[in-house]
């Protein structure tokens, strides 16, 4: 019998979560992988198999789960330095650079883990590409009042900029009160010269680009979890 997507995500979540020793300051990544992540660690709590965990959220979502899984809450004024933090990504490519954020929280997330020791992506192998962009646009954090000029920026950049809507039509709002542009690239050859280039236009909060910024990951397939880490 197949393992369904959920069960790899669990199986993904829970490799990671058994990196965690008590006392750690943790990094709680928001989206589908992460909340199996969340959840172990609040059962782990419960149990007494880890304590004294401060969680630093990557959204309000993420918060939210976590007070219901009993998991002590912090924020990064009173703990500057996380110890490891445990996310998803949407896509994975061989050096573990990833595309983050169609999950509506790559704002907070790369803000976590720039201020994390120890990084850890966890996700199914459907998210393992050989070059970012093949199968997720790369999301664009972007005020408001920027939509225009930003959107044609990009499009100057090769790409085509979509704006994150809800169901009912009206654009998608970060926990930041920002808009996202989904930026879809036929090809993506450089991503560092590709993250520099989006920068540069204001009105341009962040991107979905986490390059360089991941330590290791945990890739759940059928025939098991695979443990993958950068080479520096």
């Amino acid at each position: 019998m197949e393992k369904s997507i959920d069960a790899l995500k669990r199986e993904a979540a829970v490799a990671a979560v058994n990196q965690l020793e008590s006392g750690m300051v943790v990094g709680l990544g928001s989206g589908s992988t992460a909340y199996y992540a969340v959840v172990d660690l609040g059962m782990r709590l419960a149990e007494g198999s880890l304590n004294h965990i401060t969680g630093i959220p990557t959204s309000e979502a993420t918060a939210k789960l976590a007070r219901q899984h009993h998991i002590r809450l912090s924020t990064l004024a009173k703990h500057p330095q996380v110890n490891i933090t445990i996310d998803g990504a949407d896509e994975i490519d061989p050096h573990l650079n990833l595309i983050k954020g169609l999950g509506h929280s790559l704002l907070r997330e790369k803000i976590v883990v720039s201020a994390t020791e120890r990084f850890i992506v966890i996700s199914d192998d459907r998210k393992l590409v050989e070059r970012l962009g093949q199968i997720a646009p790369v999301p664009v954090e972007v005020i408001q009042f920027a939509q225009r000029p930003v959107s044609d920026y990009l499009k100057m950049l090769g790409c085509n900029p979509v704006l994150r809507k809800l169901e009912d039509g009206r654009p998608r709002i970060t926990d930041e009160g920002n808009i996202i542009l989904d930026c879809y690239f036929e090809e993506i050859e450089d991503p560092y010269q590709l993250a520099a280039a989006i920068r540069k236009q204001p009105g341009v909060v962040e991107h979905g680009l986490f390059l360089d910024m991941a330590a290791e990951a945990y890739v759940a397939a059928l025939s098991g979890v695979q443990h993958l880490t950068r080479v520096q």
